[in-house]
């Protein structure tokens, strides 16, 4: 009787360690087999997918197999995390076990888009509409209606977003992500209005802004930002109007052509710097932290004039007179019409371009 026990027993035993074996072998082969895979493919794990459904499908499309032992090694090694929603990139000669560990560690795919130093609002719309795997919800609001959503209702949305390649995954909207830039900005913008000159003619960081963007669209030559918001700060200390060109260019929105005629400088319009006394009323482009520290620390000096030398570069005067030579030499006997920086007139004497 003892031995029919001990035979029993053993063949129990026999047959757990059998068994436990074949689930060791087969868990190992279900980890390690290779992707059916002739090239690389992209898969998208809905929001709520559980580890078990997601890998079903894949058993189905024919990508793996053994999807049973898969989900259990989930259950029992991994601790149940939570499946991380979103697209993944899955490559030939990746295994399952190559797959589970992109689940846990949320390697989904990753979308950019570059918003660019000196870009007008609308053509941060056009780029941001251009981006299939954003979720697209700006083409149904307007400015106004936008800057509402994102919490700052009657503020204009010309400069009030950061310049940086922003990063996002398919399924997140184009909202959100001028959310993120225009968080961005406002960290910048306090971190440079807290290290900003004494003496500066602004009350508050917004009017910064604005005189940052004139200077972006001024200037391409990095170490020429300062001198550019030292010019502009002496205008507007000496009662000079700003006269500056990108004012008067954004002021004619999608009507200007590639040309400034007398009639636009002519044009009275709350940008035409030609024409108003001061800044204009918002920003004109996207600012860089660059133009944002010139604005906030202009080079000292004495010019009141520049003017392009057509490389990029800009000649900087302290006399008219030194201007009108600078004018001279490096565009009237290249182009006639051109218009640059012309020499501001005092408030109280008429200009005529």
């Amino acid at each position: 009787m003892i031995r029919k026990v001990l035979l029993a027993l053993a063949s129990c035993v026999l047959l757990v360690a059998l068994s436990l074996g074949f689930a060791a072998w087969r868990l190992h082969a279900a980890l390690e087999q290779p992707l059916q895979l002739d090239q690389e493919q992209v898969i998208n794990v809905a929001p709520g997918s559980t580890p078990g459904g997601a890998l079903k499908r894949l058993e189905a499309d024919g990508v793996i197999d053994g999807a049973f032992w898969l989900r259990q090694y989930w259950r029992m090694e991994l601790n149940r995390q939570a499946l991380h929603s979103g697209e993944y990139r899955l490559k030939p000669g990746q295994t399952a076990r190559d797959l589970l560990g992109m689940w846990v560690r949320g390697e989904v795919v990753q979308y950019s888009i570059t918003l660019v130093e000196g870009w007008s609002f609308r053509q941060v719309r056009v780029a941001l509409a251009k981006q299939e795997a954003l979720k697209q919800e700006l083409a149904e609001l307007d400015d106004k209606a936008l800057m509402e959503r994102l919490g700052y209702p009657g503020l204009s949305p010309e400069g009030r977003f950061f310049p940086d390649t922003y990063r996002y995954i398919r399924g997140m909207s184009d909202l959100e992500l001028l959310r993120q830039a225009k968080e961005h900005l406002d960290r910048v913008l306090d971190e440079e209005w807290q290290k900003r000159a004494a003496d500066l003619p602004y009350k508050e960081a917004d009017e910064a802004l604005i005189m940052a963007s004139m200077v972006e669209k001024e200037t391409g030559v990095p170490e020429e930002r300062a001198q550019i918001a030292g010019v502009f700060i002496r205008r507007l200390a000496s009662s000079m109007r700003l006269q500056t060109d990108p004012t008067v260019i954004f002021g004619l929105g999608e009507r200007y052509q590639g040309k400034l005629s007398r009639a636009h400088l002519k044009e009275v319009n709350p940008y035409n710097t030609y024409q108003i006394d001061g800044m204009p009323p918002t920003p004109i482009s996207l600012v860089g932290r660059e133009a944002i520290h010139a604005a906030l620390n202009p080079q000292d000096g004495k010019s009141l004039y520049f003017v392009a030398r057509g490389d990029g570069s800009h000649v900087f005067s302290d006399t008219l007179e030194a201007h009108n030579r600078a004018v001279a030499q490096y565009q009237l006997k290249r182009r006639a019409d051109y218009r640059s920086s012309p020499a501001p007139q005092p408030k109280d004497k008429k200009e005529t371009p």
